[in-house]
């Protein structure tokens, strides 16, 4: 695994953002995890996530593009921090976007905020958590009909490994659906390998307990 998906998970823990325990999700599952990107409130850790956001970005689909799409409301300070990031890595200066939840008539009027979408952008989708794929499901028709783009793909930060509406991961039926690729910065998988009987700030977090629980949840939802 790459360093900065271990630094990431981490950081996930050490952020208040990544806990474990018994959650019930909006979907109705019990679940023995639960990730609340909301807790990222300072700048210190929108810069470090936004790095982190660059580097998997970087991973999966380059630097050739154009715009980084954050949906209202989380993705905004996602696509903000992480164009700046990508600039201070990389060198490369990307142009942030997000939608308003309602079309603004004045000012700096439309439905967008940022960067204004022209034909021929190549688009990357900034998300926190897809879980079901519905924020997609409403994203997709507004950055299509503001110009004629190609949509390189989708970035979330965990990959909950567990199946969406059907058999498959949110994710795979994204790309099935919508014909580009979905990504995250660490897997479920990823995060219980770390973490598994290893010491953290000196408590375990997945003992035997939490991963027989873990175990047992994907045994009903999760991928086959």
């Amino acid at each position: 695994m790459e360093a900065y998906k271990q630094e990431f998970i981490d950081f996930m823990i050490a952020s208040d953002v990544l806990k474990f325990g018994d959650f019930t999700l909006k979907s109705g599952r019990k679940s023995p995890f639960f990730m609340n990107a909301g807790a990222y409130v300072t700048g210190m850790q929108l810069r470090k996530l936004g790095e982190y956001y660059a580097k998997a970005i970087h991973d999966n689909y380059g630097l050739d593009f154009d715009i980084l799409f954050g949906p209202a409301y989380k993705g905004i300070p996602l696509s903000v921090a992480t164009t700046m990031a990508i600039s201070e890595l990389y060198g490369k200066d990307i142009r942030y976007c997000s939608n308003r939840k309602e079309v603004k008539d004045h000012g700096d009027t439309g439905i967008l905020l940022g960067s204004k979408m022209k034909d021929g952008d190549r688009v990357v989708i900034i998300e926190d958590v897809t879980t079901s794929g519905k924020s997609i499901e409403e994203t997709f028709p507004i950055i299509k009909a503001q110009a004629d783009v190609e949509i390189k793909g989708l970035i979330v930060s965990l990959n909950r490994c567990e199946r969406g509406k059907g058999e498959k991961s949110a994710l795979q039926e994204i790309q099935e659906l919508y014909g580009f690729p979905a990504n995250a910065i660490v897997s479920m998988e990823e995060v219980v390998e770390y973490l598994y009987n290893k010491p953290h700030d000196g408590k375990i977090i997945i003992d035997d307990a939490m991963k027989a629980s873990i175990d047992a949840y994907y045994a009903q939802y999760g991928v086959k």
